[in-house]
């Protein structure tokens, strides 16, 4: 996993949700027509479904994917000529996310946590309806990682012996008796196995642009480090080819943006495969090796391109409403396809396409019945120049009925990481904040992810300086734009961008009128002394992007609000997850009673049965309820309200 966008996750999906950019990037945004938008409830807006993950049943006659539906994710299957859904677990308790069907039976595997805490079992469900935990054991977290080539075994990485790093294991398909392939002592970071089990790829993170690829012979047991450099120069491991003769990567070496190389195993040649003007941010194939799904980062949305190998073309993609294709699986037999597609105002919904007939099939109904997607809003891709010049790209939604006339309140959003990205894209709980007269401008600070090294690498040890003042500049962008109540606009964030929203409260007391914190770092030294065990390959480059606690507790200290909390004189909401593994409850509780003392309004909200991040519909209609409630009582209110 990258260390940065996996750092501290971004809240739900309102920074990572891809969608179709429909006009040109521009410092201004153009002015909407102002037109009447009926205001819905939380319970209207989290009717939505959420959706992930597809994968074909052996027969290919149904897709399997997970949903929220029920209140909390669960494994459902689809026929792929429409139909109900059918639960295939009924947990109530503990998110569930489907990861694959066996490739020749009706078994199922799926993964489920406890409470959010982020400690993954691997499951398997047969047809019976019956189910068993292939990971058994306390202090563990597992992940699949793929089936081998003739389907007659599974391989899983899994941190059991040793919480730092993950050994890989392989399954046996019928008996699920497993053998240890490769005990991880080397420190390195566990990313692919080729089809063929005889090679395992590795990365090393050393700073937010280094980083290595080293590859290990399942044979001879020898670990060669493939991508020697000198500088900084990032390398991510992406997809061994079906043929187990190549290793597919994505470097940015000597260029701004990252590209598709690879490393042919044999010979250890290596050539450019693909590029773009902007990062590439992933590529893999199909089982069969008939197509290669490449996708990237075009300015806050995803381009996803399906190179037809077969035909040496282009895939040609179906045409469909305002939106990005994502999330791209193709079928064994390479007749169909399945995808999601997401737009600003439409939630992703799942998509069956049959390359023969080019016939395109829509699958699900994401979005509440309730809710005319005309009432929602269409984001625009906003750039303003930070106090030094650098240019910051934002994601700016606008309340149908803000103008001159009735000048609106605004909020800066600002997203998880750090390094991650305010992106295009569905977000309920943006969409009922814009729905409820809020204008919403999701910041890209420098150290967002998607515009090039330079950018990404612009915050380091910088936290709580330079990119906090981008945010500060994005309250002066907000102000300047006509329809915004320039006296009231307030920040707000989940996790890194929780962190932000309490910096700025703490070290620019007057720029913004409140805040809310959705389990944002206070003491950098705590949490970076108490990461997840299972980051310790990522740890030296995640000290050399914020610091190192034992050798920079000074730095640290200056930058971290906890030590600052009585300069904070705007009203506080915080909320957190009660099993949060990246950013403990602590955090969140010694804020709140510091800035309890210097009299200002602070509302606390913690849930028991949640993690890094919102999972259940009931604690998101909880969430999202407390934070409009609160910017009605603080950042529309004319008078003063009351402390707590």
């Amino acid at each position: 996993m990258q260390l940065r966008t996996t750092l501290l996750r971004v809240m739900a999906a309102a920074t990572l949700v891809p969608a179709l950019a429909l006009a040109a990037p521009k410092t201004t945004p153009a002015a909407a027509v102002s037109r009447p938008s009926k205001q819905y409830t939380v319970e209207q807006f989290m009717a939505t479904t959420k959706l992930n993950g597809a994968a074909f049943s052996p027969d290919e006659t149904r897709v399997l994917f997970s949903s929220n539906e029920s209140g909390i994710f669960n494994a459902y299957t689809l026929p792929i000529t429409g139909g109900k859904a059918k639960a295939l677990t009924q947990s109530k308790t503990d998110s569930t996310y489907a990861v694959d069907y066996f490739p020749k039976d009706e078994r199922i595997l799926f993964t489920r946590d406890q409470g959010g805490n982020e400690a993954d079992h691997l499951f398997v469900r047969t047809p019976d309806g019956k189910e068993k935990d292939l990971t058994p054991g306390d202090k563990l977290k597992a992940m699949f990682m793929a089936w081998s080539r003739d389907d007659s075994a599974f391989y899983v990485a899994t941190n059991e012996r040793d919480a730092r790093f993950f050994d890989v294991y392989r399954y046996d398909a019928k008996t699920y008796a497993r053998t240890l392939v490769y005990q991880n002592d080397s420190g390195l970071s566990f990313s692919d196995i080729s089809p063929d089990g005889k090679w395992l790829a590795f990365e090393k993170p050393r700073s937010t642009n280094d980083a290595d690829i080293h590859l290990y012979n399942v044979e001879t047991k020898e670990m060669k480090h493939i991508t020697p450099h000198q500088g900084e120069v990032r390398f991510r491991v992406s997809a061994f080819d079906p043929g187990s003769t190549s290793l597919y990567f994505l470097t940015n070496q000597g260029s701004e943006f990252t590209r598709v190389a690879r490393y042919e195993l044999a010979t250890g040649k290596t050539e450019d495969v693909e590029s773009a003007e902007w990062d590439v941010m992933y590529t893999y194939f199909s089982r069969k090796g008939g197509f290669r799904i490449t996708a990237i980062n075009e300015d806050g949305r995803t381009v996803v391109r399906v190179h037809d190998l077969k035909a040496g073309k282009l895939l040609e993609l179906p045409q469909l409403p305002a939106g990005d294709i994502t999330s791209v699986t193709i079928s064994n037999n390479e007749k169909r396809m399945a995808f999601y597609h997401n737009g600003d105002r439409s939630p992703s919904n799942l998509y069956i396409y049959d390359f023969g007939s080019k016939k395109v099939s829509r699958l699900t109904q994401s979005l509440s019945k309730d809710i005319d997607a005309e009432d929602l809003v269409e984001a625009q891709v906003v750039r303003f120049k930070s106090f030094d010049g650098m240019e910051i790209p934002n994601i700016l939604f606008k309340p149908h009925q803000a103008s001159a006339t009735a000048k609106a309140p605004a909020i800066v959003w600002v997203h998880g990481g750090p390094g991650g990205q305010t992106r295009k894209g569905y977000s309920p709980v943006i969409q009922y904040l814009v729905n409820h007269g809020y204008v919403v401008l999701g910041i890209n600070n420098r150290g967002s992810s998607g515009y090039g090294k330079s950018f990404f690498a612009a915050d380091d040890q910088k936290h709580g300086r330079e990119p906090l003042l981008d945010c500060v500049e994005a309250r002066k962008y907000l102000a300047s734009l006509p329809y915004v109540d320039a006296e009231h606009i307030g920040i707000a964030g989940g996790s890194y961008g929780g962190y932000m929203t309490l910096a700025a409260l703490a070290f620019h007391p007057d720029a913004f009128k409140a805040g809310i914190d959705i389990f944002g770092v206070s003491n950098w030294l705590r949490t970076l002394k108490n990461v997840p065990p299972w980051w310790e390959a990522q740890r030296e480059a995640l000290y050399k992007e914020m610091g190192d606690p034992d050798k920079q507790e000074q730095m640290l200290r200056d930058i971290s609000p906890l030590f600052h909390a009585e300069k904070i004189s705007k009203p506080l909401l915080v909320l957190q997850g009660a099993n949060d593994p990246r950013v403990i409850k602590p955090e969140s509780d010694e804020i709140v009673e510091a800035v309890k003392k210097n009299g200002v309004p602070v509302e606390y909200v913690i849930f028991p049965d949640e993690g890094h991040g919102f999972t259940k519909k009931k604690n998101e209609v909880e969430a999202y309820s407390r934070m409009l409630g609160f910017l009605e009582a603080h950042l529309k209110a004319t008078t003063p309200a009351p402390v707590n």
